[in-house]
């Protein structure tokens, strides 16, 4: 798998694909990320065949930023069945990064025993609930655990009807770019979004608000949760973005769409620009980001 996590040393893991996923292979590059922070940054840059079977391409990266003392981030992806997630876990001590791990492990074993290819609503559905529920067993049986819990999501494409499934819970977020525009495809769970929505916040207000990581939707909650799942048309040269809020608190979505209008046609190159720009902001989370072009 291609976990995006912070490594002993820095360089860069590329993920070169064979029969579509590939081997992991580490390559000591020189570092993205400045000399002071080599330690601390991993890039994952996964390719996959150009072929008539699966129309798409993509690269995720991720970096434990400039505060955060571990990275709580995880993702993964399936490239032949066009399976793409990103977790953003929360919790004390370590919590946070076993239950992010937990998540993406759970939803994809789920997704990779269902009957339907590509998987439908109710397969989506049973694979939210196992990694819920894996990670809520998980956290009652280990004390240090308890509290834990993450956003998610993911992006599943099919092919053959040109179609996408969106499924999320949290403030984890998916972008589309499609002929020079930016659209957000995903609604953040949290409070501040419920209060922009209704009208008692502005935009600007929320990304200022103390209360900005109180998310009302995760999976590993106390309460039952269902994931949010919506279909979207797919097109060649469409451009999905899946991120962390890390890379969404200290980028604005109008950088966002110049980063992919300059740099969309090198999905490589536009992954470390993205995390730049964060960084460059502050870097006050973990960061990540994928994108998935439809060729």
């Amino acid at each position: 798998m291609a976990h995006g996590k912070p490594t002993d040393r820095s360089g860069i893991c590329r993920y070169e694909g064979s029969s579509g996923m590939g081997q992991l292979r580490q390559w000591m590059e020189s570092p993205l990320a400045e000399p002071a922070r080599r330690e601390r940054s991993i890039v994952v840059l996964p390719k996959m065949r150009h072929d008539t079977e699966h129309r798409w391409e993509a690269c995720a990266t991720t970096d434990i930023g400039l505060v955060r003392q571990g990275n709580e981030d995880s993702f993964d992806m399936r490239l032949e069945q066009g399976i793409f997630v990103i977790c953003d876990g929360m919790g004390g001590a370590a919590a946070g990064e076993v239950a992010s791990k937990m998540a993406v492990e759970s939803f994809l074993a789920e997704l990779d025993e269902a009957l339907s290819v590509p998987p439908d609503d109710a397969a989506i559905r049973r694979a939210f609930h196992s990694a819920h529920d894996r990670v809520r067993q998980a956290a009652a049986k280990d004390p240090s655990l308890r509290g834990m819990g993450t956003t998610l999501v993911a992006l599943l494409l099919d092919a053959e009807n040109n179609l996408g499934h969106l499924v999320h819970a949290g403030d984890s977020r998916c972008y589309r770019f499609r002929e020079s525009h930016l659209e957000q495809m995903t609604h953040d769970h949290s409070f501040v979004e419920e209060q922009v929505r209704s009208g008692q916040l502005t935009v600007a207000e929320a990304r200022r608000s103390p209360l900005r990581n109180v998310i009302t939707r995760a999976i590993g909650s106390a309460e039952p949760t269902e994931p949010e799942i919506a279909r979207v048309d797919i097109s060649p040269g469409d451009i999905y973005l899946l991120c962390s809020d890390g890379l969404t608190r200290d980028v604005t979505d109008d950088t966002l769409r110049e980063i992919l209008q300059e740099d969309g046609k090198n999905l490589s190159q536009a992954c470390t620009e993205l995390v730049q720009k964060a960084l460059a902001a502050g870097g006050h989370d973990n960061i990540t980001c994928m994108l998935v072009r439809v060729l």
